[in-house]
């Protein structure tokens, strides 16, 4: 039977589409064995059962044909939290908690009521009512396997303070507003990165939107402009080449304050405006 050692020798096979791949090996190797990384590095010498063998050669033969890990495990770290994924939502992802720091910063932990549009997994969402529980959080996405999936990680955390809809946008939201964020569409339907990488198995409706990536993003801001109340938030990530294009749709809809934030590799990712009305 196959050791420990051995199997991890398959990340040589992953080199051609992963960035990780000794991580990715060690990752399908802990789901298969149910045990953690550091039992891997102090256990080399343990072989699996034949079972277990011909589990973990067939998710690695779909990881070598370039489905993501999150799929393969059918979860993935988020925040403070593991999230259920599957092919109805992008995959969760570091930069994006900087988003979430943003909003925390932006807003007080007082009652508040906030969306998080296009929510996926819930993630965003999800990790901002963990941390105000004062929040009413609305968590929307407009596909239906994707909301589903949503509630279903809201459910396993036991959040109450998350209401989770399906709708479009701020359409299914009933309430006035003191932040909206989202992680909408934003790549150019042209862009040539949607034939690379994980996002070959990710959602094109989650991925992709007209005017090279902006259209659903000028929406949101003419929406949130409408819903929230004076003072309010509104909060984006979009592409690394997009900071000026989305402060600018910003300000021509009115809003005030805004700036960008870099993610972790150092691009601006984030950009946020405040609806300030003189009464």
């Amino acid at each position: 039977m196959l050791q420990i050692s051995q199997a991890l020798q398959g990340s040589v096979d992953l080199r051609a589409v992963s960035d990780s791949p000794r991580l990715d090996v060690e990752l399908l190797l802990c789901h298969i064995l149910d045990k953690s990384r550091t039992y891997l590095m102090m256990h080399p010498e343990v072989a699996m059962t034949a079972e277990q063998q011909v589990a973990f050669e067939a998710l690695l033969q779909r990881r070598i044909a370039g489905e993501p890990v999150a799929h393969l495990l059918g979860q993935w770290s988020f925040w403070s939290f593991d999230l259920a994924v599957n092919a109805s939502t992008l995959i969760p992802r570091p930069d994006t908690e900087c988003v979430v720091e943003k909003a925390l910063e932006l807003l007080s932990a007082t009652p508040a009521r906030v969306a998080d549009l296009g929510t996926g997994t819930g993630a965003i969402a999800l990790a901002l009512a963990t941390e105000r529980p004062a929040w009413e959080v609305f968590a929307v996405d407009f596909v239906v396997d994707a909301a589903e999936l949503a509630e279903q990680n809201r459910q396993a955390l036991g959040l109450s303070n998350v209401t989770v809809l399906q709708g479009s946008w701020l359409e299914p939201v009933p309430e006035q507003l003191h932040m909206v964020v989202s992680n909408p569409p934003y790549i150019d339907p042209e862009d040539p990165h949607l034939e690379q990488g994980d996002v070959r198995f990710e959602p094109r409706s989650a991925l992709v939107a007209e005017d090279k990536g902006l259209a659903d993003i000028r929406t949101i801001s003419e929406q949130a402009w409408q819903q929230l109340f004076n003072e309010g938030w509104l909060l984006f990530e979009h592409g690394y080449d997009q900071a000026d294009s989305v402060q600018q749709i910003l300000r021509e809809q009115g809003y005030s304050q805004v700036a960008s934030a870099q993610d972790l590799a150092g691009n601006d990712r984030m950009t946020w405006g405040r609806k300030l009305l003189v009464l």
